[in-house]
């Protein structure tokens, strides 16, 4: 029954999209200014904004949508997700036992419970099975399936054995092309695999300075790529109109990959002052991702329990020093670590550790959108963006758990999601 509401309502909004569409919002989020509005009207047609005002003259014939109850904001942006991999088993192992086939089909009904989320644009950084992102992208911008719009990494860059590798098998064993399609081991192989990624259509690169908690034999806290292969990376990079995201939990790699001129330091455990300052200095982003913490327990081996419980009691700390330094922070969840369609469980974690609910909101929207470099699109409701909205009932500003039940999810002026 859902699915045909969903596709009845896909069909109508196809069929009318030469016509204007009015939605009245009893409050809406100005992220653009940080701040709230009152009941405002905003127009749209052929999948974009055309004017937002207290007060707009209806075009004869346009369709209206009363969502005078709501609070309405711009689509969300989660800068850090996997929508490629499973939340069955989460042993990396596992890999093996699946092919890249059934990594595809799987990722379907993770991209449709993301977007249903309110997230209507995800930074998806790899997958172990190289390149299946940039099929599942390709699918949805075709309209094949439905999910939010990506831009998606295509594989790890990482050394032989490190954080973003298959590990812990038999040395004879020989794993398959696609999971080894980002090996790099020193700036000019890393500079080969940017190559080779950007012929394949990626939209940013992801790259591993640290071990990691959820890989075999890794040491988060280590620094795994070199400065010359971090600065080779980025200026690689560059030369495709790339962004480089990097992992990093180690104090010491999040640094390195500071001073190479990333876009980007995904996680930041175990950051210190000086890493901090860097940040600042270099107006580099950190995309915290708080809430894995709660989700490594039962599906996971033993090894990444130990190790999430022994680096990430740091991360909350490391992240209010980041908030009280003025450090630029997106919004991102790493979600597939946990289940799904849960990534506005994100937004309380930064409230409670000290962001306040507007700067959370905006982290997950003007904010990520500069970093994605996508802020002429979306990341605010201004005339001449995509249309990307979504509506809560209630202020999200006196409870940004309200977050965690959209009411409403529009993508490019469709409706995907109405109360």
């Amino acid at each position: 029954m859902k699915l045909r509401v969903l596709m009845a309502s896909l069909f109508c909004l196809q069929a009318a999209q030469a016509q204007e569409l009015v939605i009245r919002a009893g409050h809406l989020i100005d992220t653009a200014a940080g701040k709230q509005l009152g009941p405002t009207l905003i127009s749209i047609k052929d999948g974009r904004i055309v004017a937002v005002a207290a007060n707009l003259e209806r075009p004869p014939g346009s369709q209206f949508i009363d969502l005078s109850d709501y609070t309405v904001l711009p689509g969300l942006i989660d800068s850090h997700t996997h929508l490629t991999i499973s939340t069955g088993n989460q042993d990396p192992l596992a890999e093996l036992e699946h092919t890249a086939a059934e990594r595809a089909f799987g990722s379907l009904p993770n991209a449709r419970a993301v977007l249903l989320a309110g997230f209507t644009t995800v930074r998806d950084l790899g997958s172990y099975r190289a390149l299946v992102d940039v099929a599942l992208r390709d699918a949805i911008n075709r309209g094949d399936v439905v999910g939010p719009r990506m831009l998606v990494a295509g594989a790890y860059v990482t050394i032989t054995g490190g954080a973003g590798a298959v590990t812990g098998f038999a040395p004879d064993v020989t794993l398959p092309w696609d999971l080894r399609y980002g090996t790099a081991n020193s700036p000019t192989e890393v500079r080969e695999r940017i190559r080779t990624l950007a012929g394949q259509r990626v939209d940013v690169i992801k790259m591993f300075a640290t071990g990691a908690i959820l890989t075999h034999n890794s040491n988060p806290g280590g620094r795994e790529a070199t400065p010359d292969e971090l600065a080779a990376a980025v200026d690689e990079a560059h030369n495709f109109g790339l962004k480089v995201a990097v992992h990093a939990h180690g104090a010491e790699g999040i640094k390195a990959a500071i001073r190479a001129g990333v876009a980007s330091i995904e996680h930041g455990t175990l950051m210190d002052d000086e890493g901090r300052a860097l940040m600042k200095q270099h107006g580099t982003y950190l995309v915290p991702t708080l809430e894995v913490r709660e989700c490594v327990g039962t599906n996971y081996p033993p090894e990444f329990v130990e190790k999430a419980n022994q680096v990430m009691a740091a991360q909350l700390q490391n992240f209010r020093k980041a908030v009280q330094a003025g450090v630029r922070i997106a919004f991102g969840t790493d979600i597939g670590v946990c289940a799904f369609g849960r990534n506005s469980r994100e937004f309380n974690f930064m409230v409670q550790n000290g962001m306040t609910p507007m700067q959370a909101i905006r982290s997950a929207t003007v904010s990520a959108a500069d970093l994605l470099g996508v802020a002429a699109r979306v990341g605010s409701i201004e005339a001449g963006k995509l249309a990307d909205l979504v509506a809560v009932r209630g202020d999200p500003l006196a409870d940004v758990r309200l977050l965690e039940n959209v009411q409403f999810v529009m993508k490019e002026g469709r409706i995907y999601k109405q109360d």
